[in-house]
């Protein structure tokens, strides 16, 4: 029996649709309008798209856009110095900075300079700590639209083996500790772990999210497993045209998974859903009122 298509275009736009219905109540009922500043730098292609696509949910979530596209000439005490200024805004209730940046900038002390209670993207050492010791954190995007997608299948994890294969500080780290924090038995693997395919098969869950193109094969999947495949391939196609394929070989986990996400359409659209919900929380947090039921 094939496995059930985790169709993450459906979920997110319900999300979407969560988030704004809290934000139009957050209006209607105190004056407030939560606002978001992406900060570009530079020209990448990809970064551009994404940044567009990002400012487009924003605002149909009606919040407030506040996008600041640099050159990337600019300084690092420059963009540090903007960071500061956003910082102190208070119409500016969450902050990202689109990675990667020009080479004359550190990434980490960009990140490191965000409001830990503006940081949006859940980079800032500070929400790193937060998550790992349990305390209330803004959490990476797409390792909580992981979460969100598992339990769409399994409501409870509590129990369960699950297997994250990779251990990157923006996905695999934080989604072993979220699902610690959902008292799942929690194994990380990576690139020297030991008999990988033996260690996936074990897993109630497995989140693959490595950056390898289909590496993932069908005889590494427990019977019935719930499959959420974080990877974005580029690969050649017909026609001399590229295609988009997972970490996961689709076509053979899906004859062994029980659920399985598609790649496109599985966790990437959670990702910018997940953006909108941790603006919604930063911006209530910050006027003291309660976290938002997004359910």
């Amino acid at each position: 029996m094939a496995a059930h298509i985790i169709d993450g275009k459906k979920i997110s736009a319900g999300l979407r649709g969560n988030v704004a219905d809290a934000v139009h109540r957050l209006k209607r009922d105190r004056g407030i309008v939560p606002g978001l500043a992406v900060v570009l730098v530079g020209n990448n292609p990809a970064s551009e798209v994404y940044v567009r696509n990002k400012s487009k949910a924003v605002t149909e979530a009606g919040m407030r856009p506040l996008d600041r596209h640099l050159p990337d000439s600019i300084s690092e005490a420059e963009l540090l110095a903007l960071i500061d200024a956003l910082n102190a805004d208070a119409n500016v209730n969450g902050i990202l900075v689109q990675l990667p940046l020009p080479r004359q900038i550190d990434p980490q002390k960009v990140i490191a300079a965000i409001d830990p209670d503006k940081d949006v993207d859940g980079f800032h050492p500070l929400n790193v700590g937060r998550l790992g010791s349990g305390s209330p954190a803004l959490v990476p995007c797409t390792p909580l639209g992981c979460i969100i997608l598992a339990k769409t299948v399994r409501p409870s994890l509590a129990g369960l083996e699950a297997v994250v294969i990779g251990r990157s500080n923006i996905v695999g780290k934080p989604v072993a500790q979220l699902l610690l924090a959902a008292n799942a038995t929690v194994t990380i693997a990576h690139s020297k772990t030991r008999d990988l395919a033996a260690v996936c098969r074990r897993a109630d869950v497995l989140i693959a999210a490595i950056g390898q193109p289909e590496f993932v094969r069908g005889d590494w999947i427990k019977p019935g497993a719930t499959v959420i495949d974080v990877g974005i391939n580029r690969v050649p196609g017909e026609g001399g045209k590229s295609r988009i394929v997972g970490d996961v070989a689709h076509a053979e986990a899906s004859a062994v998974a029980g659920a399985i996400t598609p790649v496109p359409g599985g966790v990437g659209p959670m990702t910018i859903a997940c953006l909108l919900v941790n603006t919604l929380r930063a911006t209530c947090a910050q006027n003291g009122l309660p976290a938002p039921n997004l359910n």
